[in-house]
């Protein structure tokens, strides 16, 4: 009951997205970029304002890196194997490539590990978060029929608010800057926003789609990396590094969480296959309530 109580309340925010969206006709596309250009970089510099940095921050930083950009060559090589143009393979490195650590991962890990587990799982949050809005926004960039190649891709990275988030709250922290405490207010209301923003963006767009309308073969091919060989390559990642045992299987434990609900924000901002990016969001999502626990009785055992 335990598990279900932590999932049962983010299924429901994904629920009223969805109903508010059949009922009441939204423009997704303004919402979704309210979210990624003016929420979620206070909520970023919330959290390296507030943190406090030490060795294991590097490893997990190296870590993200790691998994991403070796989930994301596995799709090079089936997209190459399957012919997929341009436009599929970024939508397949969306779909496949970024867990979803924040609004499902962090619960999950609180309810795991307890506090000291939640300190950990937050920065990798974070640190998910910048890797998404780099990596993830080139390749959603690339794959939008509007692109014209690398050049538009990098423009787009560049124009993130998110990093510059992490920057102003990294540089105010080291400078020792206090903000007021009717500033922090202010932050904390616009960053305690971002999450449940998302989610609900989430659950809008699914309401627009098909699910029978996606391509099969593509859909399997995104869980099975998602779910199945994503904790398996965190799993030797983490064997090479010097770092708690816990954070090691923080760190597993993270990498079989379902795809990130973000990505579909970035395919609906750039129309990178947005329809199956966000089916595959949602039926992975959906699986790890099936792949989740058997993570569980692995890596805790």
């Amino acid at each position: 009951m335990g598990f279900l109580g932590v999932l049962l309340p983010i299924f429901g925010i994904f629920l009223l997205g969805y109903i508010g969206q059949k009922k009441l006709q939204f423009d997704t596309k303004t919402i979704s970029a309210m979210a990624l250009y003016l929420m979620s970089p206070v909520l970023v510099f919330r959290t390296f304002y507030t943190a406090k940095f030490d060795s294991d921050y590097l490893y997990m930083l190296i870590y993200c890196l790691g998994l991403c950009l070796a989930l994301v060559a596995l799709v090079y090589m089936i997209s190459y194997m399957k012919k997929y143009s341009t436009a599929e393979t970024c939508g397949m490195i969306l779909a496949s490539s970024f867990m979803n650590n924040g609004n499902y991962g962090t619960p999950v890990v609180f309810l795991l590990f307890g506090a000291v587990g939640l300190d950990y799982a937050i920065i990798l949050m974070v640190i998910q978060q910048l890797v998404m809005c780099t990596v993830g926004v080139y390749y959603a960039a690339k794959g939008s029929p509007t692109a014209n190649g690398v050049k538009s891709a990098l423009n787009a990275v560049k124009k993130m608010p998110i990093i510059y988030g992490a920057i102003a709250g990294y540089l105010f922290q080291y400078f020792h800057i206090r903000l007021s405490a009717s500033v922090l207010s202010a932050v904390d209301l616009v960053a305690n926003a971002a999450i449940p923003t998302v989610m609900l963006t989430l659950g809008m767009q699914l309401a627009k789609i098909s699910i029978r309308n996606i391509e099969r073969v593509k859909v399997s091919i995104s869980l099975v990396l998602k779910l199945a060989i994503s904790p398996v390559i965190a799993y030797i990642l983490t064997f090479l590094m010097p770092i708690d045992d816990m954070v090691k299987q923080i760190m597993i434990v993270m990498a079989a969480m379902p795809t990130a609900a973000n990505t579909t924000m970035y395919a609906l901002q750039y129309d990178t296959e947005p329809d199956f990016v966000s089916g595959a969001t949602f039926i992975s999502t959906t699986l790890s309530l099936a792949t989740l626990p058997i993570i569980f009785m692995i890596v805790l055992k």
